[in-house]
């Protein structure tokens, strides 16, 4: 059985799709992007926007019962690779050792033509 997971402390879906799903002990959330909890968009540079976006996920996670822990797989979408070591150093101040696998790409155009989007999968543990 599919459980849907909404939280008021990560901005609402915009579109068909959940802020997360649970699956038994499996938690797949939608990427999130830097947007607030009540939509508006965070400007400025990468690290900021890493921040409200790993925060986001936070929320989500806390929803489904779960937290950065037991994320197992992330995916991180950037718009410029270059910006990668900073994203990184953002990163590393949420996830601890033993790290989650990780993907990391540079694509075309993200939502709002923001610079990062992150997705993760966790257990809940």
């Amino acid at each position: 059985m599919k459980d849907i997971v909404e939280t008021t402390g990560a901005p609402a879906a915009i579109g068909p799709y959940s802020q997360a799903a649970r699956f038994g002990t499996l938690v797949v959330t939608s990427g999130q992007i830097p947007l607030r909890p009540d939509g508006t968009l965070v400007e400025g540079n990468i690290e900021a926007q890493t921040r409200q976006v790993i925060e986001n996920l936070v929320a989500v996670l806390a929803a489904a019962g779960t937290d950065l822990a037991h994320v197992v797989k992330t995916t991180v979408f950037l718009a410029d690779m270059n910006e990668f070591a900073a994203m990184n150093a953002v990163y590393a101040e949420y996830f601890e050792a033993p790290y989650p696998a990780r993907s990391t790409v540079q694509v075309a155009r993200l939502p709002r033509d923001v610079r990062v989007e992150i997705e993760v999968l966790a257990e809940v543990g």
